[in-house]
């Protein structure tokens, strides 16, 4: 059994407002592919993908992420809201769908961090 993969460390806590949001390109695709959501404490990591109409991008701008009051992750394309916690959509057009989550790490100094989705080897 192999070992399981190390996290990428993409940020820290302090670039996080309380509640906040931050779009990351951990890939160097040109476009955030990832989402990290702060809620007290708590860091959520999502796919920045809409589960409606096949993972559409999920900012109005760069890092905006959360409605009006932080209390919810928003797709500004389709007016879906999403559980921060979850990443359930509550209301829109993918009610009952989720975001696909990863699994983060906070590090006693302060780093954020995820587990990245791997590709099986060709």
């Amino acid at each position: 059994m192999s070992a399981p993969h190390a996290p990428v460390w993409l940020a820290h806590i302090e670039q996080l407002a309380d509640p906040g949001s931050l779009g990351l390109d951990p890939g160097g695709t040109g476009q955030d592919t990832l989402m990290l959501v702060r809620r007290g404490s708590d860091v959520f990591a999502y796919l920045d993908a809409c589960p409606h109409l096949g993972g559409t991008p999920m900012a109005w701008r760069k890092n905006a992420y959360l409605n009006g009051d932080g209390s919810r992750i928003v797709c500004h394309a389709h007016g879906a809201l999403f559980d921060i916690a979850t990443g359930e959509c509550l209301r829109g057009p993918c009610l009952g769908q989720r975001l696909t989550p990863l699994q983060t790490v906070v590090a006693q100094d302060g780093r954020l961090g995820v587990y990245l989705p791997h590709s099986p080897s060709p």
